[in-house]
């Protein structure tokens, strides 16, 4: 049985992919708080010797009885390392399509939602940004999102790739769905709207403050 410890900030979305993800793919896993805000942990001695940039979340443990994990860092990583230790061979797909179409909304989340999620954070913590620019960017990203989740369900499917929900649709959800604490309304998209209810009701999710409470 896996021994794994992920560092944690409750209201940071991208320790809620790894969590989420953790808890849909049935993984294990020991939280440990990394105190942030406003306590600065992440740039303390120990947590960069974890994670040389001081990035979270963050995952360390065991895999097995001889299998020590290296330090992985970053929620996509983390994610990816989740589908390698999972039971359920459904969260690992072999062909070439379905592999390419993951991969390609897994880095639209580290690329193209990057304006979205700094943009919540200065909205929660402040900071100084051309807010404008980003409330445009993050537009211009969810736009994309819900043309393409209105073609997918002209042909019948309701996951962002392939015939069942995969790290594509857990990479993005948190994004759009805490896009609210950034002042984004959700109206706007129908569809993607439909597919925040969709994840919701996956085996195993979990929430967290400032998802939508709307069915």
């Amino acid at each position: 049985m896996p021994d794994l410890i992920l560092f944690d900030d409750e209201l940071d979305e991208n320790c809620y992919r790894a969590r989420l993800a953790a808890a849909l793919l049935n993984i294990p896993v020991r939280l440990h708080a990394v105190n942030v805000v406003p306590g600065s942990e992440q740039n303390s001695p120990w947590f960069r010797a974890l994670s040389p940039t001081g990035r979270l979340p963050a995952l360390t443990g065991v895999t097995g009885p001889a299998d020590s994990l290296p330090a992985i860092c970053g929620a996509n990583a983390i994610m990816r390392t989740f589908s390698a230790l999972t039971p359920d061979p459904a969260w690992r797909p072999e062909t070439p399509p379905l592999v390419a179409s993951i991969a390609h909304w897994m880095d639209f989340t580290a690329s193209s939602l990057a304006p979205a999620i700094q943009l919540r954070r200065i909205a929660m913590f402040g900071g100084k940004a051309d807010t404008r620019t980003l409330l445009e960017a993050s537009h211009d990203a969810f736009r994309i999102m819900e043309d393409h989740m209105i073609l997918r369900r002209i042909s019948g499917q309701q996951w962002f790739a392939g015939e069942s929900v995969t790290l594509a649709d857990i990479a993005l959800f948190p994004t759009f769905a805490l896009s609210r604490d950034a002042g984004i309304g959700h109206d706007p998209y129908p569809a993607l709207r439909r597919w925040m209810r969709n994840m919701k009701t996956l085996p195993g999710f979990i929430a967290m403050p400032g998802i939508p409470d709307y069915g």
